[in-house]
């Protein structure tokens, strides 16, 4: 895409990168205004645009440089890189493409040697040389593959439109190489043949107790619809409970560790986890959950969830009554009301977006992203059914896997963590964990 010198900007005294474009038919005009779609990323891990000059027939594009190596460097000498050094890393990445997507933009080429790492194990994204803007009908035709065959979706590989579902699973493909030291897809017969591979081929896996392997299981996904979202790859990277489980592994295939709950930034989830199957119980808790829901809603948030253990387990929370009546204050939180109150919760998020954001703590509001995103979410979903719970009335947490029937049609299933709080026998949700 052109050469990339070293320069010093005289007016600021810094150094700089700064990339040649025009040559070889270089679409110039295409150039501008993707250099104008990166210079709009302000964020901590991508490669800052500073600059668009034009000297005589020759256009330069002025970036932040970063004193550092790329991903693949640092794989093809080291190998397999330790599996918390690549979540640590990839969680970087996951966070800057996260904000690109919430602006409307799509890098398309992500992949090892597009990620800049420096000594002290910052990383940068790079090279957003052919990104775009959603919705943007100059930037891409139906047909034309742009970007590293080997890192490319299956859907982008066929010549279909980019959408941030594949970014995805170039991340995907990227954790791939770092863990292994060897790209998802190789091959001796060039570019076309490793694009058959990408659209004919079994995406490649981690073995099944790798701690990284559920990224892969939800990010390499032929079908882009049952992906993560970006922000759901970021939550599983990033979250305590990986930090935990990745510390003092070093090697790509370590003993296994548990999964942790995988979380978004806000309450907008799709993992593809497959649900844990529980019977006839969890329907019938689920329904009887549901009669209490109307009432929770009134109160903006009185109620709980199911009871401590699987509704399959035998346990009472199907039964409000077993902790308090709904005519009179708690003593304090209770498995049943909890249960009562995610029902009510999803409920409410599903057919009413303002009245599931009023069940959020002013505080997780603002660290859900703001109102839009939240709504753009569950406006995709029409129903959420919870199939297993467990709540700490002590902690007030609550766990449970969920299946969502969205509105494009088809189901995903996930499994979410959350902090809530209470007072007064009111809940609200805090956060995830």
């Amino acid at each position: 895409m052109g050469s990339v010198w070293l320069a010093r900007d005289k007016v600021l005294q810094r150094e700089v990168a700064i990339k040649r474009l025009g040559h070889g038919g270089f679409d110039v005009a295409r150039a501008a205004r993707e250099a104008r779609l990166a210079a709009s990323l302000n964020h901590p891990h991508v490669v800052a645009v500073f600059d668009l000059v034009d000297e005589g027939d020759e256009r330069w594009l002025v970036m932040e440089y970063v004193a550092g190596r790329t991903l693949s460097a640092l794989a093809a000498e080291a190998g397999p890189l330790p599996v918390a050094q690549v979540a640590h890393l990839l969680g970087q990445a996951a966070e800057a493409l996260a904000a690109a997507h919430a602006s409307g933009v799509i890098h398309r080429d992500v992949k090892p040697s597009n990620m800049l790492v420096t000594s002290d194990g910052t990383l940068k994204l790079t090279d957003f040389g052919i990104a775009r803007a959603l919705g943007d009908a100059t930037m891409t035709q139906t047909g034309m593959v742009t970007g590293s065959p080997a890192y490319l979706s299956p859907e982008i590989a066929r010549g279909d439109r980019a959408t941030p579902a594949g970014d995805v699973w170039s991340l995907g493909a990227t954790a791939f190489h770092a863990l292994t030291g060897r790209p998802p897809y190789e091959s001796d017969g060039g570019p076309l043949a490793t694009l058959y591979q990408v659209v004919h081929h079994e995406p490649p896996t981690l073995p099944a107790d790798h701690p990284l392997a559920p990224l892969l299981r939800h990010t390499m996904v032929t079908d882009p619809g049952s992906r993560w979202s970006m922000a759901q790859v970021h939550r599983f990277l990033v979250g305590p409970e990986r930090a935990v489980a990745l510390q003092d592994t070093a090697t790509a295939v370590v003993p296994p560790a548990p999964v942790p709950a995988e979380a978004t930034r806000q309450l907008t989830r799709t993992d593809r986890r497959r649900p844990r199957v529980l019977g006839v119980a969890v329907a019938v808790a689920a329904l009887v959950g549901l009669s209490a829901a109307a009432w929770a809603l009134t109160q903006r948030g009185h109620g709980g969830e199911r009871n401590e253990g699987s509704p399959a387990a035998g346990s009472s929370a199907a039964d409000p009554s077993a902790d308090a009546s709904p005519s009179g204050p708690e003593a304090g939180p209770t498995a049943a009301r909890m249960q009562e109150f995610l029902i009510a919760y999803l409920d409410a998020a599903t057919s009413d977006q303002r009245a599931g954001w009023e069940m959020l703590t002013p505080a997780f509001r603002v660290a859900s992203g703001g109102f839009g995103d939240y709504q753009r979410f569950w406006r995709q979903q029409t129903s959420a059914e919870v199939t297993s719970f467990v709540a700490d009335p002590e902690r007030l947490r609550v766990e449970y896997d969920v299946r969502y029937d969205q509105a494009a049609g088809g189901v995903v299933d996930d499994h979410v963590v959350l902090d809530l709080v209470y007072e007064d026998g009111v809940y609200l949700i805090d956060g995830e964990s």
